[in-house]
C-alpha cells in the first residue's frame, strides 16, 4: 500500500503553446504508465479542473513508497520532463506528500512532539 504521493500540479498553457502543453502531457501519462509497470509507482491519476478562478488546472497524484518517490524526484528523465513541463505551462509545481501508512507516521510524530511541547 502506497505511504507517499507526488502530487505534480499545473496552470493553464502558456498563450501560445496549448500544443506543446498536450505533447508533453501525452510524454508524461506515457512516462508514469512506464512507471507503473515497473514497479516504481503503485498507481498514478491525472486530474483536470474545471475553470474556478484560481491558478491550478490540473494535477496528477502518483501513489507509490515514500522513499522510492523521494528518489524518483532527482533521476533525470522525471527532472527533465518537469523541465519541459515548466516551459509550457504556468504555475507547475511538484510535492512531496503522506497517505496511508506514512501519514499515520507523520501524524504520530506529531501527536508525540505536541505533548512533549505541552
Amino acid at each position: 500500500m502506497a505511504s507517499g504521493v507526488l502530487f505534480i500540479g499545473w496552470g493553464p498553457a502558456m498563450p501560445g503553446r496549448e500544443q506543446q502543453a498536450l505533447k508533453v502531457f501525452g510524454e508524461a501519462m506515457a512516462y508514469w504508465t512506464q512507471l507503473q509497470q515497473q514497479g516504481v509507482l503503485e498507481s498514478f491519476e491525472p486530474v483536470a479542473l474545471e475553470p474556478h478562478g484560481g491558478e491550478l488546472a490540473g494535477f496528477a497524484l502518483l501513489r507509490g513508497d515514500q522513499e522510492r518517490l523521494s528518489r524518483l524526484r532527482i533521476e533525470s528523465e522525471f527532472v527533465d520532463l518537469n523541465t519541459r513541463a515548466q516551459l509550457v505551462v504556468m504555475h507547475f509545481g511538484v510535492v512531496l506528500g503522506y497517505v496511508g501508512e506514512g501519514l499515520n507516521q507523520l501524524f504520530a510524530g506529531f501527536g508525540k512532539h505536541a505533548a512533549a511541547l505541552a
